[in-house]
């Protein structure tokens, strides 16, 4: 892995593509992933020298907390002691609905250390969301807290239930006291030695014909996620970092909890929603230099003005997008109200960052693209045939297996390797890429809709809505938003004797903000007499995409 030169200037990203050393990666962590690693000890007990800050957190009230790498290492183990209390065993998964909090972390972290495997549900998700990612994953465990413990009375056969609570009236009858048995746990727990093929997580992708598919991530995942947080990310130990990306999703699960505590560096959690003001607030009152996020955020910056923005100006040293391509003007916005280079960073839950226009390596950086593959991959840009596609020309974003040793996916849970064909992991993304290597985002090859980060299934929020008793078919697609990148349409075929009024449209958005979660409603509904659809009987999506497109 490529380190700054003593003169303080990045590596000439060439030579650290061209000498990445898969055995060099693995010596950077104190376990070994043939012989036995385990995740919580890479984070926690690998740096606990002089008690060194491992967490900075501002509360939903807005007080501030810290943690020490010691004092989580003191909460996982008490967690890991009170799974197996619970009867759980290595290899388990346990399942987090819960906010950006220490019990958060300590939770990832304890199951970690009981060598159990760690499932986010983000925290806005309805029960139905909830209930496909828990009969997916056949998790044993669920830790909430009192504000999202109603949700998982909708879920058919949930598991047992712990619950965060302050005091322990109004807990559910059967859920583990999460607070008094936490106190009664020791802070000693031998960590679980796995190896590198073993789960530390179960996370969920959002699909087109189904169901969100699982994505079994391995332990030895940890050495694609150091690898972004060094020439991705360029964390250094002077950084005061932030990822805003919430933890119930891979960018923020990877990269705002995982990766800065591999490099023993202390990571930032804030409970609240994101507002510019608060915002603004957080990077002035902890001084961050180091800070990631999704280009709606930053979008939402601009907005609000160059004034406040003078304030931080030279403060921040990079800023890192992921999610959905960054456009350029967001690029000159930053460069000239913050002074602060911000560059746009490409990957999936499959793959971690693939592609990036690097901040902790040395390479010209074209607006507007994703950058160039990071050190430790090899992807190519595939025609339709199969072939290469030629330089400037569209194809899909393929990344070759055999020569990928950061490359931790190998197929869903329980859904084969649909994925991966004659050697590659199809991304199911159309890109170019230039003579010189630099990859450009297209577009989606399939219907999944990417709005401000977030990527959303049209199956799942068409499911929620043909729940209602008042729509008989639905088709959901993506609509261009230039403050989202796309915002979700659904085009319904309405119940006999129904009517499509306004007020029946603001209800069902309602229905499926409940049912399934806040960010994937429908912002746009058309009431249609039917749905255009191929003589089998599929929905003809890329019909009402182009309507929906022509009517804007």
């Amino acid at each position: 892995m490529a380190s700054k030169s003593q003169t303080g200037a990045p590596p000439d990203y060439p030579k650290a593509l061209e000498s990445f050393d898969l055995d060099a990666a693995k010596s950077l962590f104190s376990g070994s992933f043939s012989d036995g690693i385990n995740a919580c000890v890479e984070c926690c007990d690998a740096h606990l020298q002089d008690n060194a800050l491992a967490l900075d957190w501002i509360a939903l009230d807005g007080h501030h907390e810290t943690r020490s790498f010691v004092e989580l290492r003191n909460e996982a183990a008490r967690f890991a002691n009170l799974l197996t209390e619970q009867g759980v065993q290595p290899g388990d998964i346990i399942a987090g609905l819960l906010p950006r909090t220490p019990d958060l972390v300590a939770v990832v972290l304890g199951a970690l250390r009981a060598g159990a495997v760690y499932q986010p549900l983000f925290t806005a998700f309805g029960p139905k969301a909830i209930q496909d990612r828990l009969t997916m994953s056949d998790a044993k465990l669920v830790v909430t807290d009192a504000a999202n413990r109603k949700k998982l009375e909708g879920v058919e056969g949930c598991p047992p239930v712990a619950t965060i609570m302050d005091t322990p009236q109004g807990l559910v009858s059967g859920d583990i006291d999460f607070r008094r048995s936490m106190a009664n746990q020791s802070a000693e727990f031998v960590p679980v030695l796995r190896n590198g093929d073993d789960l530390m997580f179960m996370m969920a992708t959002s699909g087109t014909t189904g169901p969100a598919k699982g994505v079994p991530v391995p332990l030895k995942a940890m050495l694609a996620f150091r690898s972004y947080m060094v020439e991705g990310i360029d964390l250094r130990p002077e950084d005061v970092f932030w990822n805003i990306a919430d933890p119930g999703w891979a960018y923020g699960l990877y990269y705002a909890v995982i990766g800065p505590l591999l490099l023993g560096h202390a990571t930032t959690l804030v409970e609240g929603p994101f507002t510019v003001d608060s915002t603004y607030d957080v990077i002035s009152r902890l001084s961050v230099t180091n800070f990631a996020g999704a280009p709606t955020a930053f979008r939402l910056i601009i907005a609000s003005g160059g004034a406040r923005a003078a304030q931080l100006r030279d403060k921040i040293r990079c800023i890192s997008s992921a999610g959905e391509p960054l456009n350029p003007e967001v690029i000159r916005w930053f460069e000239a109200e913050l002074n602060a280079p911000i560059k746009d960073h490409y990957g999936q839950t499959e793959t971690g960052m693939l592609v990036n226009n690097h901040h902790g390596l040395d390479h010209p950086v074209r607006p507007g693209s994703a950058g160039y593959v990071m050190p430790g991959y090899r992807v190519e840009v595939l025609a339709e045939d199969g072939s290469i596609a030629n330089p400037d020309e569209p194809g899909q974003l393929a990344v070759h297996i055999a020569e990928s040793p950061l490359l931790f996916f190998r197929g869903y849970l329980n859904k084969g390797n649909k994925s991966i064909e004659n050697g590659y992991y199809l991304t199911g993304d159309t890109v170019e890429r230039d003579e010189h290597g630099c990859i450009t985002f297209v577009g989606r090859n399939d219907d999944v809709i990417t709005s401000s980060g977030y990527r959303i299934g049209p199956f799942d929020v068409e499911s929620a809505l043909i729940e209602h008793s008042a729509v008989t078919e639905a088709a959901v697609v993506g609509v261009p938003d230039k403050e989202r990148t796309e915002i979700v349409k659904a085009v319904i075929v309405l119940a006999e004797g129904m009517e499509g009024t306004e007020e029946l449209a603001a209800e069902l958005k309602d229905y499926v903000k409940q049912r399934l979660s806040a960010h994937a409603y429908p912002r746009l509904i058309e009431f249609v007499s039917e749905l255009p659809k191929t003589p089998s009987g599929k929905i003809q999506r890329f019909l009402l995409r182009q309507a929906s497109v022509g009517a804007t």
